[in-house]
């Protein structure tokens, strides 16, 4: 449904050229809900807004439904008005002089794919229904909530029933129960809609639990496009370790085919491809994975150290494990007994380590 290929895009600022795309690719397939993620300024945005028509590439090829909509071979350009699509920006952007029916039916009587008077009132309640407005057609804009304005921008976005839907950051504005809330309600929409969604966030809690399929992006790269669990779990490279989820990370060398030495003691860990002995590199594993006990005169082996603080959050508790030189976090059920000060073992599992060059 989107196919991007060899995008590329730069800026020119008084402190020079900036590369924003450096000829990325994707493909979202039709239904599929893609949320491109990554810090400000990695390209994300940039590469929404030419998706929407809304930026110019200076090179690569986007098409919509296999229609050709910017080629720079070609030199072909659709502008946004004639690319099928529906746009949901941050800050809502609905009308404050317009009631919720005036809001939504605009695109339906003013813009691109406009339909005979007799159809709106139903399109506009279709709409509506959607994102769970009934009967709030004749609200005044200005007297609704965030997240009400939100869905409305929504239903205005889909009442065209476009092939595709784009959304930057919609929820960034929300208070964070109520985007809690606004992202279910978000992956539920889109799916009973089955509308294409090509969504930026920088949050990955967003990513993870929106997503049918996340990129993760930095410097105007693709790093890792992947579901949220490949994502999730198996990182590709350090940036990606690092962005996404909490990780801990620890320096070291390879000892030998699967072996680690490290301030933890020697470790067992999938060691890639090619590494000689004595390379160095980085040891990575998420707090839930570190595994907390009271020492045990039976396992000497395992690394010893001291609970220097502990952070209850309800359902989970973070514990800070200072091993020597090395500080774990390690996440535990909520009604651990561990205390500050107190000694401890650490246990890891081999297939838990990530090991980047």
């Amino acid at each position: 449904m989107i196919t991007i290929r060899g995008l590329q895009k730069s800026f020119t600022t008084r402190q020079g050229r900036v590369d924003a795309l450096k000829k990325i690719n994707l493909d979202v397939d039709e239904g599929e809900f893609c949320v491109l993620l990554g810090p400000s300024g990695c390209g994300k945005t940039t590469t929404l807004r030419c998706v929407a028509g809304l930026e110019r590439p200076d090179e690569g090829e986007i098409k919509l439904g296999g229609r050709v909509v910017n080629s720079s071979r070609a030199r072909t350009y659709v502008p946004a008005e004639k690319r099928d699509i529906g746009m949901v920006f941050q800050s809502y952007a609905i009308w404050p002089h317009m009631n919720v029916f005036q809001n939504i039916a605009f695109p339906l009587t003013q813009g691109q794919k406009r339909v005979p008077q007799s159809l709106v009132g139903e399109k506009v309640r279709n709409a509506l229904k959607r994102v769970h407005l009934d009967g709030l057609e004749e609200r005044p804009a200005t007297d609704l909530s965030g997240g009400q304005q939100q869905r409305v921008a929504m239903a205005r976005a889909m009442v065209t029933e476009p092939k595709i839907l784009l959304m930057d950051e919609p929820l960034s504005n929300l208070d964070a129960r109520l985007r809690e809330q606004m992202r279910v309600e978000l992956r539920k929409i889109a799916k009973s809609v089955g509308v294409t969604t090509l969504y930026v966030t920088h949050d990955q809690a967003e990513a993870l639990s929106l997503g049918d399929k996340v990129c993760v992006m930095n410097e105007g790269q693709i790093l890792q496009m992947a579901t949220p669990n490949e994502i999730y779990s198996h990182p590709v490279d350090l940036f990606v370790a690092q962005f996404v989820g909490e990780m801990n990370f620890v320096k070291g060398e390879v000892a030998g085919p699967g072996r680690v030495a490290s301030p933890l003691g020697p470790l067992s860990a999938p060691v890639p491809d090619g590494l000689p002995v004595g390379a160095p590199v980085t040891l990575a594993i998420r707090p839930e994975h570190v595994h907390v006990a009271p020492p045990s005169s039976q396992d000497v082996t395992a690394p010893r150290g001291r609970v220097t603080s502990k952070n209850y959050l309800g359902d989970t508790a973070l514990l800070e494990v200072e091993i020597d030189s090395v500080t774990l976090l390690a996440k535990l059920a909520g009604d651990t007994a561990f205390s500050v000060g107190e000694q401890v073992t650490v246990q890891t599992s081999a297939d838990r380590w990530r090991v980047f060059p």
